[in-house]
C-alpha cells in the first residue's frame, strides 16, 4: 500500500500557518497518518490525513511499502497508539514525527479536524 501525497488542503494549510506565524510540523511532502481504526478516523480527523490503523494484522506489511523518500506525522486519539506506530516505523527506516493525540497534532501541524 503506497499512501498518497497530501492533498491541496494539506498545502494551503500549510501556507496559511506560514502566512499567520504558526508553527509546523510539515513540509511540503509531509504525508499525515492517523493511526486510529477506520471508526475513530471516520468521526474526525486531521484534513489530509490517510488512515492506516496500527492495530490492524496488516501494520507492518503497509509501513514496508511506505515510502521512504517523504517525511511522515503520525497522530492517534491519546498518543499511544501513535507511539507505537512511530517505532515501528523508524525500525523501518522511515522519517517519522510522532504528533501524539489528535488535538495535540492539530495544534502542531495548523490542520482543522474535519470529518468526511
Amino acid at each position: 500500500m503506497r499512501l498518497p501525497r497530501p492533498a491541496l488542503p494539506l498545502a494551503l494549510a500549510l501556507a496559511l500557518a506560514a502566512c499567520t506565524g504558526g508553527t509546523s510540523a510539515l513540509s511540503d511532502d509531509t504525508v499525515v497518518v492517523d493511526v486510529r481504526t477506520a471508526a475513530e478516523y471516520a468521526e474526525g480527523h486531521l484534513q489530509g490525513a490517510v488512515n492506516v490503523d496500527v492495530q490492524d494484522a496488516g501494520f507492518a506489511d503497509a509501513v514496508a511499502e511506505l515510502d521512504p523518500g517523504v517525511p511522515y506525522v503520525v497522530y492517534c486519539r491519546s498518543g499511544n497508539r501513535s507511539a507505537a506506530a512511530a517505532a515501528t516505523m523508524v525500525a523501518a527506516g522511515l522519517e517519522v514525527t510522532d504528533a501524539g493525540s489528535i488535538s495535540d497534532a492539530a495544534t502542531s501541524t495548523g490542520l482543522d479536524v474535519v470529518t468526511d
